[in-house]
Protein backbone atom coordinates (compact mmCIF):
# COMPACT_ATOMS: atom_id res chain seq x y z
CA UNK A 1 0.00 0.00 0.00
CA UNK A 2 2.89 2.31 0.87
CA UNK A 3 4.39 1.87 -2.61
CA UNK A 4 1.10 2.63 -4.31
CA UNK A 5 0.69 6.02 -2.61
CA UNK A 6 3.46 7.90 -4.48
CA UNK A 7 2.12 6.55 -7.77
CA UNK A 8 -1.39 7.77 -6.94
CA UNK A 9 -0.04 11.20 -6.02
CA UNK A 10 1.82 11.44 -9.32
CA UNK A 11 -1.30 10.33 -11.22
CA UNK A 12 -3.35 12.96 -9.44
CA UNK A 13 -0.85 15.69 -10.36
CA UNK A 14 -0.86 14.60 -14.01
CA UNK A 15 -4.67 14.67 -14.04
CA UNK A 16 -4.68 18.15 -12.55
CA UNK A 17 -2.37 19.44 -15.27
CA UNK A 18 -4.44 17.80 -18.02
CA UNK A 19 -7.93 18.73 -16.86
CA UNK A 20 -7.38 22.10 -15.16
CA UNK A 21 -5.52 24.28 -17.69
CA UNK A 22 -3.51 27.22 -16.45
CA UNK A 23 -4.89 30.71 -16.80
CA UNK A 24 -3.18 32.95 -19.30
CA UNK A 25 -0.39 34.82 -17.58
CA UNK A 26 1.46 37.85 -18.91
CA UNK A 27 5.17 37.83 -19.50
CA UNK A 28 6.95 40.49 -17.48
CA UNK A 29 5.70 42.95 -14.87
CA UNK A 30 2.12 44.23 -15.26
CA UNK A 31 0.76 47.46 -13.86
CA UNK A 32 -2.64 47.28 -15.56
CA UNK A 33 -4.82 44.40 -16.75
CA UNK A 34 -7.50 45.23 -19.32
CA UNK A 35 -10.28 42.63 -19.10
CA UNK A 36 -12.23 41.94 -22.29
CA UNK A 37 -15.14 39.52 -22.59
CA UNK A 38 -16.19 37.87 -25.83
CA UNK A 39 -19.84 36.76 -25.95
CA UNK A 40 -20.88 34.85 -29.09
CA UNK A 41 -24.58 35.52 -29.71
CA UNK A 42 -24.62 34.13 -33.27
CA UNK A 43 -22.66 31.59 -35.30
CA UNK A 44 -19.34 32.80 -36.64
CA UNK A 45 -17.58 31.53 -39.71
CA UNK A 46 -14.82 29.17 -38.67
CA UNK A 47 -12.26 29.06 -35.90
CA UNK A 48 -12.59 31.20 -32.80
CA UNK A 49 -13.43 34.88 -32.50
CA UNK A 50 -11.96 34.80 -29.00
CA UNK A 51 -8.63 33.53 -30.37
CA UNK A 52 -8.68 36.29 -33.01
CA UNK A 53 -9.27 38.91 -30.31
CA UNK A 54 -6.32 37.53 -28.35
CA UNK A 55 -4.03 37.82 -31.35
CA UNK A 56 -5.01 41.44 -31.92
CA UNK A 57 -4.71 42.18 -28.19
CA UNK A 58 -1.17 40.80 -28.21
CA UNK A 59 -0.30 43.25 -30.98
CA UNK A 60 -1.38 46.28 -28.92
CA UNK A 61 -0.19 45.14 -25.49
CA UNK A 62 2.75 47.17 -24.25
CA UNK A 63 5.04 47.22 -21.26
CA UNK A 64 2.97 47.15 -18.10
CA UNK A 65 -0.38 46.68 -19.92
CA UNK A 66 -1.89 43.22 -20.44
CA UNK A 67 -5.18 42.32 -22.18
CA UNK A 68 -7.02 39.36 -20.68
CA UNK A 69 -9.57 38.02 -23.21
CA UNK A 70 -12.22 35.65 -21.82
CA UNK A 71 -15.11 33.77 -23.45
CA UNK A 72 -18.60 33.95 -21.95
CA UNK A 73 -21.98 32.60 -22.96
CA UNK A 74 -24.92 35.02 -22.91
CA UNK A 75 -26.18 33.41 -19.72
CA UNK A 76 -22.71 33.45 -18.15
CA UNK A 77 -22.20 37.14 -18.95
CA UNK A 78 -25.57 38.08 -17.47
CA UNK A 79 -24.96 36.02 -14.34
CA UNK A 80 -21.51 37.53 -13.81
CA UNK A 81 -22.91 41.05 -14.29
CA UNK A 82 -25.63 40.33 -11.73
CA UNK A 83 -22.84 39.60 -9.22
CA UNK A 84 -21.20 42.92 -10.02
CA UNK A 85 -18.45 41.38 -12.15
CA UNK A 86 -17.84 43.42 -15.28
CA UNK A 87 -15.09 43.62 -17.90
CA UNK A 88 -13.44 46.79 -19.12
CA UNK A 89 -14.72 46.12 -22.65
CA UNK A 90 -16.95 43.53 -24.25
CA UNK A 91 -17.29 42.02 -27.73
CA UNK A 92 -20.79 40.73 -28.54
CA UNK A 93 -23.66 40.69 -31.01
CA UNK A 94 -27.38 41.30 -31.01
CA UNK A 95 -29.23 39.49 -28.24
CA UNK A 96 -27.07 40.16 -25.19
CA UNK A 97 -29.31 42.98 -23.93
CA UNK A 98 -29.32 44.64 -20.52
CA UNK A 99 -25.87 46.21 -20.71
CA UNK A 100 -26.58 49.60 -22.30
CA UNK A 101 -26.50 51.56 -19.04
CA UNK A 102 -22.92 50.43 -18.46
CA UNK A 103 -21.59 51.52 -21.87
CA UNK A 104 -19.53 54.66 -22.46
CA UNK A 105 -19.91 56.84 -25.59
CA UNK A 106 -17.43 56.03 -28.34
CA UNK A 107 -15.90 58.36 -30.97
CA UNK A 108 -17.38 56.41 -33.90
CA UNK A 109 -20.66 56.19 -35.79
CA UNK A 110 -22.78 53.06 -36.09
CA UNK A 111 -26.56 53.27 -36.26
CA UNK A 112 -27.03 49.83 -34.70
CA UNK A 113 -25.14 50.95 -31.60
CA UNK A 114 -26.57 54.46 -31.36
CA UNK A 115 -28.93 55.67 -28.65
CA UNK A 116 -30.10 59.28 -28.32
CA UNK A 117 -27.47 60.54 -30.74
CA UNK A 118 -24.50 58.82 -29.06
CA UNK A 119 -22.73 55.65 -30.17
CA UNK A 120 -22.19 53.01 -27.48
CA UNK A 121 -21.23 50.03 -29.64
CA UNK A 122 -19.27 49.78 -32.89
CA UNK A 123 -18.59 46.74 -35.11
CA UNK A 124 -15.19 45.19 -35.67
CA UNK A 125 -16.42 42.45 -38.03
CA UNK A 126 -19.64 41.15 -39.51
CA UNK A 127 -21.34 38.16 -41.05
CA UNK A 128 -23.77 38.05 -43.97
CA UNK A 129 -27.08 36.43 -44.83
CA UNK A 130 -27.11 34.40 -48.05
CA UNK A 131 -29.62 32.49 -50.10
CA UNK A 132 -28.09 29.23 -51.34
CA UNK A 133 -29.48 27.13 -54.18
CA UNK A 134 -28.71 23.84 -55.90
CA UNK A 135 -29.41 25.53 -59.24
CA UNK A 136 -29.25 29.00 -60.73
CA UNK A 137 -33.05 29.33 -60.68
CA UNK A 138 -33.28 29.99 -56.92
CA UNK A 139 -36.75 28.52 -56.66
CA UNK A 140 -38.40 25.87 -54.53
CA UNK A 141 -38.77 24.85 -50.91
CA UNK A 142 -36.62 26.87 -48.48
CA UNK A 143 -34.97 25.99 -45.18
CA UNK A 144 -34.20 29.00 -42.97
CA UNK A 145 -31.26 28.54 -40.63
CA UNK A 146 -32.26 29.99 -37.25
CA UNK A 147 -29.80 29.79 -34.39
CA UNK A 148 -28.50 32.19 -31.77
CA UNK A 149 -30.09 35.58 -31.14
CA UNK A 150 -29.99 36.93 -34.69
CA UNK A 151 -33.12 37.37 -36.80
CA UNK A 152 -32.95 35.52 -40.14
CA UNK A 153 -36.76 35.81 -40.28
CA UNK A 154 -36.33 39.58 -40.72
CA UNK A 155 -33.79 39.07 -43.50
CA UNK A 156 -36.24 36.65 -45.13
CA UNK A 157 -39.20 39.03 -44.87
CA UNK A 158 -37.30 41.99 -46.30
CA UNK A 159 -35.99 39.87 -49.19
CA UNK A 160 -39.43 38.30 -49.84
CA UNK A 161 -38.22 34.80 -48.98
CA UNK A 162 -40.57 32.38 -47.26
CA UNK A 163 -39.58 29.07 -45.73
CA UNK A 164 -39.35 26.80 -42.72
CA UNK A 165 -37.18 27.84 -39.77
CA UNK A 166 -35.03 25.22 -38.07
CA UNK A 167 -31.75 24.76 -36.24
CA UNK A 168 -28.67 25.59 -38.35
CA UNK A 169 -27.34 22.04 -38.76
CA UNK A 170 -30.79 20.70 -39.58
CA UNK A 171 -31.25 23.40 -42.22
CA UNK A 172 -27.80 22.77 -43.69
CA UNK A 173 -28.26 18.99 -43.75
CA UNK A 174 -31.77 19.25 -45.19
CA UNK A 175 -30.48 21.43 -48.01
CA UNK A 176 -27.51 19.19 -48.76
CA UNK A 177 -29.70 16.07 -48.83
CA UNK A 178 -32.05 17.67 -51.36
CA UNK A 179 -35.00 17.85 -49.00
CA UNK A 180 -34.93 21.63 -49.52
CA UNK A 181 -34.14 23.45 -52.75
CA UNK A 182 -32.94 26.63 -51.06
CA UNK A 183 -31.19 27.53 -47.82
CA UNK A 184 -31.28 30.92 -46.16
CA UNK A 185 -28.07 30.79 -44.16
CA UNK A 186 -25.01 32.79 -43.21
CA UNK A 187 -21.24 32.96 -43.53
CA UNK A 188 -21.12 29.82 -41.34
CA UNK A 189 -22.76 27.85 -44.14
CA UNK A 190 -20.28 29.26 -46.67
CA UNK A 191 -17.50 27.77 -44.53
CA UNK A 192 -19.38 24.47 -44.19
CA UNK A 193 -19.76 24.19 -47.97
CA UNK A 194 -16.08 25.03 -48.50
CA UNK A 195 -14.99 22.38 -45.99
CA UNK A 196 -17.19 19.78 -47.66
CA UNK A 197 -16.21 20.85 -51.17
CA UNK A 198 -19.86 21.33 -52.10
CA UNK A 199 -20.63 23.58 -55.06
CA UNK A 200 -23.76 25.68 -54.61
CA UNK A 201 -25.07 28.91 -56.09
CA UNK A 202 -25.45 31.75 -53.61
CA UNK A 203 -26.76 35.30 -53.39
CA UNK A 204 -26.06 37.75 -50.58
CA UNK A 205 -29.21 39.21 -49.02
CA UNK A 206 -28.17 42.84 -48.79
CA UNK A 207 -31.35 44.40 -47.40
CA UNK A 208 -30.89 43.50 -43.73
CA UNK A 209 -28.00 42.41 -41.53
CA UNK A 210 -27.81 41.97 -37.77
CA UNK A 211 -24.69 39.79 -37.86
CA UNK A 212 -22.39 42.47 -36.47
CA UNK A 213 -19.81 41.71 -33.80
CA UNK A 214 -19.44 44.93 -31.82
CA UNK A 215 -17.32 46.34 -29.02
CA UNK A 216 -18.57 48.40 -26.09
CA UNK A 217 -16.40 49.93 -23.37
CA UNK A 218 -17.35 50.06 -19.68
CA UNK A 219 -14.20 51.32 -17.93
CA UNK A 220 -13.45 55.02 -17.66
CA UNK A 221 -10.10 54.31 -16.01
CA UNK A 222 -8.94 52.08 -18.90
CA UNK A 223 -10.86 53.82 -21.66
CA UNK A 224 -7.74 54.74 -23.66
CA UNK A 225 -6.43 51.17 -23.48
CA UNK A 226 -9.78 49.84 -24.70
CA UNK A 227 -9.87 52.43 -27.47
CA UNK A 228 -6.39 51.39 -28.65
CA UNK A 229 -7.59 47.78 -28.80
CA UNK A 230 -10.72 48.78 -30.72
CA UNK A 231 -8.71 50.85 -33.18
CA UNK A 232 -6.43 47.86 -33.81
CA UNK A 233 -9.44 45.60 -34.41
CA UNK A 234 -10.86 48.07 -36.91
CA UNK A 235 -7.46 48.72 -38.50
CA UNK A 236 -6.40 47.56 -41.95
CA UNK A 237 -4.20 44.68 -40.76
CA UNK A 238 -6.88 43.06 -38.60
CA UNK A 239 -9.62 43.65 -41.18
CA UNK A 240 -7.59 41.91 -43.88
CA UNK A 241 -7.07 38.94 -41.57
CA UNK A 242 -10.79 38.32 -40.88
CA UNK A 243 -10.90 35.64 -43.55
CA UNK A 244 -8.94 33.46 -41.11
CA UNK A 245 -12.13 33.14 -39.04
CA UNK A 246 -14.58 33.27 -41.93
CA UNK A 247 -15.87 36.75 -41.09
CA UNK A 248 -16.11 39.92 -43.19
CA UNK A 249 -14.84 43.50 -42.74
CA UNK A 250 -17.39 45.63 -40.94
CA UNK A 251 -17.28 48.47 -43.49
CA UNK A 252 -18.46 46.34 -46.40
CA UNK A 253 -21.96 46.07 -44.96
CA UNK A 254 -22.85 49.73 -45.42
CA UNK A 255 -26.22 50.37 -47.01
CA UNK A 256 -28.06 47.51 -45.34
CA UNK A 257 -30.54 48.02 -42.54
CA UNK A 258 -29.99 46.62 -39.09
CA UNK A 259 -31.64 46.39 -35.69
CA UNK A 260 -30.31 47.90 -32.49
CA UNK A 261 -27.65 45.71 -30.96
CA UNK A 262 -29.19 46.63 -27.60
CA UNK A 263 -32.53 45.00 -28.45
CA UNK A 264 -33.71 42.98 -25.45
CA UNK A 265 -35.56 39.66 -25.54
CA UNK A 266 -38.98 41.30 -25.77
CA UNK A 267 -37.92 43.54 -28.67
CA UNK A 268 -36.45 40.56 -30.53
CA UNK A 269 -39.66 38.61 -29.99
CA UNK A 270 -41.73 41.50 -31.33
CA UNK A 271 -39.58 41.69 -34.46
CA UNK A 272 -40.03 37.96 -35.00
CA UNK A 273 -43.81 38.30 -34.69
CA UNK A 274 -43.82 41.24 -37.11
CA UNK A 275 -41.71 39.33 -39.62
CA UNK A 276 -44.25 36.49 -39.59
CA UNK A 277 -47.30 38.73 -40.09
CA UNK A 278 -48.80 40.39 -43.17
CA UNK A 279 -47.03 43.42 -44.68
CA UNK A 280 -43.90 42.39 -42.75
CA UNK A 281 -41.39 44.30 -44.87
CA UNK A 282 -43.29 47.56 -44.39
CA UNK A 283 -44.10 47.05 -40.70
CA UNK A 284 -40.51 46.16 -39.84
CA UNK A 285 -39.35 49.66 -40.82
CA UNK A 286 -40.06 51.05 -37.36
CA UNK A 287 -37.47 48.69 -35.83
CA UNK A 288 -34.67 49.18 -38.34
CA UNK A 289 -31.86 51.64 -39.01
CA UNK A 290 -29.75 52.17 -42.12
CA UNK A 291 -26.07 51.35 -41.58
Amino acid sequence: MGRALPFLLIAALVAAVCFFPKEETPIGPVSRVVRVWNVDTFEGGKGSRTAFLRRVADSVAREGVYFLISSYTVEGAREAASRGELPDAISYGIGLGGFLERCLPLPYAFSGGEVDGKTYAVPWCRGQYYLFSHTETFAGRTAISAGGSNLPCVAAAISAVSGEEMEPLAAYSGFLSGKYDLLLGTQRDVCRFQTRGAEVAMRPLAGYNDLYEVISVYSREKFEDCLAFLEALRGEKAQKALGEIGMLPFSEGEGARTASVFSDDSALAEMRRTAAAENAAKNLDKFLKTV
